[in-house]
């Protein structure tokens, strides 16, 4: 009776110990599979960028014989070259956006440059709002907005609206190129300012944007554009390969008049032949689901062509 008692006591921890060992060993067996599978494959492998050999912006030669200069850029493509999902989204929307602002950039003598500079401002989003309050594609305040002809309340708000905030925006941007003649430093009162530049300019006796000393985000801005003028200009150059089925089209749209009041917009998309969500989309600068017009004054609302 004895021995029998000490063996059942014996036995359960015999087992536990049996099982254990299987358990240990086929562990053992995966992770030596699993070690011998990484060990075969090829390290992945992070590279410095190419800068070419030379670079212009907006028409103006960049100055990269000088080392601070050319490590400045360095900087903006690295980081832009290894920010791989935001990149590839700037890719795929470039189609989208840019065939709407380049001819508005013509049609008023800005350099086609100043498109990569929306990229700056907003990703190419026209809801892009910042922690200061700027808003839409080119990122307006509200002053500066009113200041440029375009209406903002708290139903209509043109920063929002692609085509007459780029009309806008290129009234800036030659009020600037009057005052410093230089594309580069337009570019950087975009982001200072002008009175911002101007106090730069006179503390520092110099009125050349690459020999300036400015904050971080303005002493970064200029090269970030350019940074992203060599990754979309040439995209497969820093190793993005996009395919031109998957870029974003220009999606055709239709326009509808608008001279009076509008109740609610869900019904007037729904009489137009497609629903809120798409109204709005297409027609950002709307702020409100519907819109009182006392001056009757005429709107031009983009209706997407579905088919």
């Amino acid at each position: 009776m004895k021995q029998k008692k000490w063996w059942r006591i014996v036995l359960p921890f015999i087992v536990v110990a049996c099982v254990g060992v299987i358990v240990l060993f086929s562990m053992g067996s995966s992770y030596e599979g699993e070690s011998k599978t990484i060990s075969t494959e090829a390290p992945t492998v992070f590279k410095s960028v190419k800068i070419p050999d030379s670079v212009s912006f907006a028409g103006e030669p960049v100055p990269l014989e000088r080392f601070d200069i050319k490590e400045s850029l360095d900087r903006e493509l690295l980081v832009n070259s290894y920010f791989h999902s935001q990149t590839i989204r700037y890719i795929k929307l470039a189609p989208r956006y840019f065939p709407v602002i380049e001819p508005i950039l013509k049609e008023k003598g800005v350099p086609d440059d100043f498109k990569y500079l929306a990229v700056a401002e907003s990703g190419l989003n026209p809801r892009a709002v910042s922690y200061a309050g700027a808003v839409g594609f080119w990122q307006f305040l509200k002053g500066t907005a009113r200041d440029y002809g375009l209406e903002v309340n708290e139903e209509v708000d043109e920063r929002y609206h692609v085509e007459k905030a780029t009309y806008a925006a290129c009234d800036y941007l030659l009020d600037a190129y009057q005052k410093y003649e230089s594309w580069a430093m337009v570019a950087a009162s975009y982001n200072r300012g002008m009175n911002g530049v101007d106090r730069q300019v006179t503390r520092q006796k110099s009125d050349s944007y690459y020999d300036m000393l400015f904050g971080e985000e303005t002493g970064r801005y200029v090269f970030r554009i350019i940074a992203f003028k060599l990754v979309l200009e040439s995209p497969e150059t820093y190793n993005f390969v996009v395919a031109e089925e998957e870029k974003y089209p220009l999606i055709s749209s239709r326009e509808v008049t608008i001279s009076g009041r509008v109740e609610d917009f869900a019904e007037f998309a729904i009489a137009e032949g497609i629903n809120y969500k798409l109204l709005k989309d297409f027609n950002p600068w709307l702020r409100e689901n519907y819109l009182t017009n006392a001056r009757n004054k005429q709107y031009t609302v983009k209706i997407p062509v579905l088919e």
